[in-house]
């Protein structure tokens, strides 16, 4: 009976061809692969030819999908390799790690891995202070046929002979491992390969401590159901970056050792050239075989038998993108890292919902890609209208598939939505969460949309619930959501609420036009609330400080900016509900700007109004900063008015020049703040028209106050730089 242990750095490609290799010397009877014992029933599908990895086996307990957890696959992993060999060589395969019924029942350990970094030992040791440099060096970038199996075994064991004895979830699962040998062995193998972690190794090998050893450390551990399924996954998931603890930093450059024969650093960088070039860099033919003689000049000096990444990215880096870092990033995240997607054939087992979201994308034509890319869907064709119902349902759901984005094309109608969609592996748990709710997409965002409305939430949550129904065009949940949206409007008392609570309602209105849903009753809920807002504004205003007054302001205007949405009746309504709350005297001066300001553009107020307010609001009665929170609030709108009215430029100008210079100084912030959000074009207009005034009494009195001496001095400086001598 014999039995070939081979430690193994998860996701390796040296490890893997190193597998690949000793399999097929050994000829094992069966292959033990570290991993969940509930994926055995899994196997037979990775013999699927639609199987593409990177894939992940998804393990998550039924009753709770928070306790979850993916074991990658890449087509490097050594893993995958045993799978491989085992499936072509028709003998069977068993996981042999403790299973995940166990560990989603029991609580989270301290004890969770290795006392210690075993390869930062070992790196330090051989002189690196960089491990996975050195695991690199040792093992993945050799291409020879030497097995590095009992090395690792002898190092391993060095290394684990100055530690404690694994204690906690690390114990139990050494444990399990053996326990899964003893029954292979029981089973009448003879010849057995044992694919595991490098730090297993010596708690596998012969003498195995006695079965009751094992028993008693496995003893009474609790259970959960559990269900298993294979996903896809991505190079980015496979990152150490992404978070995985198991992870690599370079899953691209893995792929291309694992799978490039010959000339492996010429053609790396000739992938780095096409990355560049489809930026629009200028890269040549030359520029890559200067980049690859100075790769391989690297790694001589170094004493390397080939390039590695280090090698290839300092060329990269001085040849190809001419020391420009964003450069090197841009190859990094695409060619180094990389975004290559996985796929799973349609018999892999899905959740319902799962399913139906797999069959809908492909009805649809929308590729699960982990590259974010722009999607523009025009509302008025029955396709574009389908994919943004999806999107938007499984954004009800928590799946972010899809982000709104600001249209391309910079249209402001209904009819058209922008997206950027990026998959992300971590949706299909999401996926299994949002079940509950559902067997399908649109059964689970209803469900999903009557959960929120239930009970008393808050208004905005509600007023959200009813955008999103007529966005994903949920109608059994629409009378709900507008019931409870009435109910929570007609109980709230905070105008502030309501105020900000009516845009996004208003807005769902006008979803009818494209989207073919009747929003009579929503107009009708709507135009409740603007009556409830319309009665308490006066009160909301009365008493508030500035900066009550300056976020009021912000409400009106979405306020405003909601009741064109809402129709005429609506919106006269408001008008005159403002032009009662700008005669109050007592109203602070930012907040009595900015109505100034709306009911002109309206036109309420003609020119003539406006000169007038202006003026008894900068008349020297009113304290400068007081005058200048007017200012703010009525410029809020735009500065063009300055531009076409010389009047009220006039009131400006004379203002500016009455406010004492002791005084000036303290108003500056505010005007600073009022002028300074004007544009380019703007503020050269305004100058040009006040540079034209006359009669200003500002100009005569800087005139007078001129400092002959000060200014001498500046002269020759001046003279300099306009190049007119001294």
């Amino acid at each position: 009976m014999t039995t070939h242990l081979l430690g193994i750095r998860h996701h390796g490609p040296g490890s893997a061809r190193a597998v690949a290799t000793r399999l097929a010397e050994v000829e094992p009877d069966v292959v033990l692969i570290e991993g969940p014992p509930e994926a055995d029933a899994l196997v037979e599908l990775t013999e699927d030819p639609a199987m593409q990895p990177p894939v992940a086996l998804l393990a998550y307990a039924t009753d709770d999908v928070s306790r979850a957890a993916f074991w990658p696959f890449a087509v490097f992993s050594p893993e995958w390799q045993a799978l491989a060999y085992a499936r072509e060589a028709g003998i069977p395969v068993r996981f042999c790690d403790l299973p995940a019924a166990h560990t989603f029942a029991a609580p989270p350990d301290e004890h969770a891995g290795p006392p210690v970094d075993p390869l930062a030992l070992l790196a330090s040791a051989g002189g690196y202070d960089d491990p996975e440099r050195w695991w690199d060096d040792v093992v993945e970038s050799r291409r020879d046929s030497e097995s590095p199996f009992e090395v690792i075994a002898d190092a391993m064991t060095a290394v684990r002979e100055d530690e404690k004895p694994p204690q906690g979830n690390e114990a139990r699962r050494e444990a399990y491992m053996r326990s899964v040998l003893r029954r292979t062995r029981k089973d009448g193998f003879e010849n057995i390969a044992v694919v595991c972690g490098a730090w297993h190794v010596p708690a596998l090998a012969d003498p195995l401590p006695p079965a009751s050893h094992d028993q008693a450390v496995l003893k009474g551990l609790p259970k959960r159901k559990v269900a298993c399924t294979w996903v896809p996954w991505t190079h980015g998931r496979l990152a150490t970056a992404s978070g995985y603890g198991a992870g690599v930093r370079s899953p691209g450059w893995y792929h291309h050792l694992f799978t490039t024969a010959d000339d492996v650093t010429a053609r790396w960088l000739a992938g780095v050239a096409a990355v560049l070039r489809e930026e629009d860099l200028p890269v040549s033919t030359a520029h890559v075989i200067e980049a690859v003689r100075l790769a391989e000049t690297l790694a001589t000096l170094r004493g390397r038998s080939s390039a590695g990444l280090a090698e290839v990215t300092e060329a990269t880096r001085a040849v190809l993108c001419g020391g420009d870092e964003v450069q090197v990033e841009l190859v990094t995240r695409r060619l180094v890292v990389g975004e290559r997607l996985g796929e799973v054939p349609d018999s892999v087992p899905q959740p319902p919902l799962a399913a139906d979201l797999t069959a809908t994308a492909k009805r649809l034509r929308l590729k699960k890609d982990p590259v974010v890319k722009e999607l523009d869907l025009d509302l008025r064709t029955p396709g574009g209208l389908d994919r943004s119902k999806l999107l938007h349902r499984l954004r009800i759901l928590g799946i972010e598939w899809g982000s709104r984005e600001a249209s391309a094309r910079r249209n402001k109608g209904t009819f058209r939505e922008t997206w950027a969609l990026a998959w992300e592996p971590s949706f299909e748990v999401d996926l299994v969460a949002a079940a509950v709710y559902g067997t399908t997409v649109p059964s689970a965002a209803t469900a999903a949309v009557r959960g929120t409305v239930e009970g008393t939430p808050p208004l905005d949550e509600v007023t959200t619930a009813v955008e999103n129904c007529l966005l994903a065009d949920l109608p059994e949940a629409l009378p709900e959501a507008l019931a409870a949206l009435d109910a929570r409007a007609a109980a709230d008392a905070d105008v502030a609420r309501l105020m900000s609570a009516l845009p996004a309602l208003a807005r769902a209105t006008r979803y009818g036009n494209v989207r073919g849903t009747d929003t009579g009753a929503l107009r009708a809920v709507a135009d409740r609330m603007l009556d409830r807002i319309c009665a308490g504004l006066p009160p909301a205003a009365h008493g508030i400080d500035d900066d009550a007054a300056a976020r009021l302001a912000q409400l009106i205007d979405g306020v405003h900016d909601a009741t064109s949405l809402l129709g005429d009746e609506a919106k006269e309504r408001w008008l005159a509900a403002l032009a009662r709350l700008a005669e109050r005297p007592s109203l602070p001066p930012l907040l009595a700007g900015r109505l100034t300001r709306i009911l002109h553009d309206a036109g309420q107020f003609d020119a003539l109004d406006i000169e007038l307010r202006l003026g008894r609001a900068l008349t020297p009665g009113v304290t400068p900063s007081a005058g200048a929170a007017y200012v703010e609030g009525f410029f809020d709108g735009g500065a063009l008015l300055l531009v076409h009215d010389e009047g009220l430029l006039r009131v400006i100008d004379a203002w500016l020049a009455a406010i004492p210079d002791d005084v000036f100084t303290e108003v500056l912030p505010l005007l600073r703040r009022t002028f300074g959000a004007f544009s380019g074009p703007e503020k050269r207009a305004i100058g040009q028209r006040a540079a034209g005034l006359t009669g200003t009494a500002r100009v005569v009195a800087v005139a007078d106050e001129l400092d002959e001496d000060r200014a001498e001095r500046v002269l020759p400086v001046l003279a300099t730089l306009l190049g007119v001598g001294a």
